[in-house]
């Protein structure tokens, strides 16, 4: 084989390799959590945050899509938990812009909220 096919198809791979990792490229996740606890279990409700109502929580991922979908399940008060946590207030930021203009993606109405 001639050495400058050689050489270009080295310089194809490499940039076919390149392309793939940009693409497969996982951004910075923030989600906000501010937890209201139901009265006298401060100190439960806020223990995932290390004793206070608001702390971030960063994960890896895909897009401003998957921060999203993060942040909507971030909302989840299991059973264990409605007794000690009133309401949740969730907003995210994905590569420091905020996903959906900032919304709190904690539905106030939601079933498992609410159940001092």
């Amino acid at each position: 084989m001639h050495p400058i096919n050689s050489l270009l198809i080295k310089v194809f791979f490499v940039l076919i390799a390149f392309i793939t990792c940009e693409l497969s490229y996982a951004g910075t996740c923030t989600i906000h959590v501010t937890r209201e606890a139901c009265p006298g279990m401060e100190k439960d409700s806020y223990a995932k945050c290390g004793g206070k109502p608001s702390c971030d929580e960063t994960k890896k991922t895909g897009s401003a899509d998957a921060c999203a979908k993060a942040a909507l399940e971030a909302c989840d008060n299991v059973a264990a938990r409605q007794k000690q946590t009133k309401a949740k207030k969730i907003t995210a930021d994905f590569d420091g812009a905020p996903v959906e203009g900032g919304k709190n993606f904690c539905d106030p109405g939601r079933p498992d909220f609410n159940k001092c």
